[in-house]
């Protein structure tokens, strides 16, 4: 009853937040100021490498990768909410090899904070978070059976904290001992296969199915996240994001981790190189591999990506 009570009162702050956003204060001047702050980051990266009578040997290969990053930010007074929405789609192609994925993420990103004076930089917190995939993933070659769909999974995050955000030292840490994650497997086959720790289907002895299985999974537990974004060099951004999660009922203790490192090396306005890893583990994630053509769950594995590209950035 008081995680419903607090989910109104979240919707009804931002609701409020929502109508004063369409103030607008006009100076002296005539100038319009708003309280709402954005950014928009749209860019495509390509990797090419190309072989025509190479005596070492080699695949021809072109990767692309197109990503977009769009913040709004609402500062009134005491009271920050900021937004994030974050959207990734890779492919490649090999020769004699078919199209394949290599980046799909969709995240949304809502914190609303509000702090007791303008100095502190301590804010009383609720923090939603949700994320999913655009297309069906595959253990390839197998493409037969997708290993993944949109909203297969999805995860969403709900809690309240307190996040510490200080502007000089390009660092924000949120901390919540109260946050509900829900992990969506809309897919009934993968559902009945127990796939991102739901509750799989049952059968009977001769193998008949009893009961689908269950198409969400819902926790209680402790989130920790952090963020830092700043240039340690000239023309040379990192940013740092980690995200840590314990649920209490489950294994407590046993900690799902999601951290992404991101070098941009900047060349101007609109070229940029970058070098980033992305390392995830969740317990209920098991890892699925091909066997003679059949897919086979060998359990949790540490996951790790590593990227590496130049293209092309547009801000407005």
């Amino acid at each position: 009853m008081r995680t419903n009570h607090f989910l109104i009162g979240f919707f009804l702050l931002i609701s409020h937040l929502s109508s004063y956003s369409q103030k607008i204060i006009t100076t002296k001047n005539t100038d319009t100021i708003s309280n709402w702050k954005k950014k928009n980051t749209v860019g495509f990266d390509l990797t090419e490498i190309a072989f025509v009578n190479w005596s070492a040997g080699g695949t021809s290969s072109i990767s692309g990768l197109l990503k977009g990053n769009f913040t709004r930010i609402y500062l009134r007074d005491n009271i920050k909410w900021h937004n994030e929405l974050i959207v990734r789609y890779g492919m490649n192609k090999q020769d004699g090899i078919e199209m394949r994925k290599t980046d799909d993420a969709l995240q949304f990103n809502s914190t609303i904070g509000y702090r007791k004076d303008t100095i502190s930089n301590w804010y009383h917190s609720a923090k939603f978070n949700f994320n999913t995939q655009f297309t069906n993933g595959y253990a390839y070659p197998n493409t037969d059976l997708a290993i993944s769909k949109p909203f297969a999974p999805a995860y969403t995050f709900i809690g309240i904290g307190a996040e510490y955000a200080n502007k000089e030292k390009h660092v924000v840490v949120y901390i919540s001992p109260l946050t509900l994650k829900n992990t969506l497997v809309l897919d009934q086959r993968l559902a009945n296969q127990g796939a991102f720790g739901v509750k799989g289907a049952t059968y009977d002895v001769d193998g008949n199915l009893i009961t689908e299985g269950e198409l969400s999974k819902t926790e209680l537990g402790f989130l920790v996240t952090s963020k830092y974004k700043a240039e340690i060099f000239k023309n040379i951004n990192l940013e740092n994001r980690l995200s840590l999660y314990s649920d209490y009922i489950n294994k407590f203790g046993n900690i799902d981790v999601d951290w992404q490192l991101q070098l941009d090396l900047v060349v101007n306005e609109y070229v940029k190189a970058n070098v980033g890893t992305h390392l995830i583990y969740d317990d209920d994630i098991k890892a699925k591999k091909d066997v003679a053509g059949e897919q086979v769950t060998v359990g949790p594995k540490v996951q790790l990506k590593q990227m590496l590209g130049v293209g092309m950035v547009y801000n407005f």
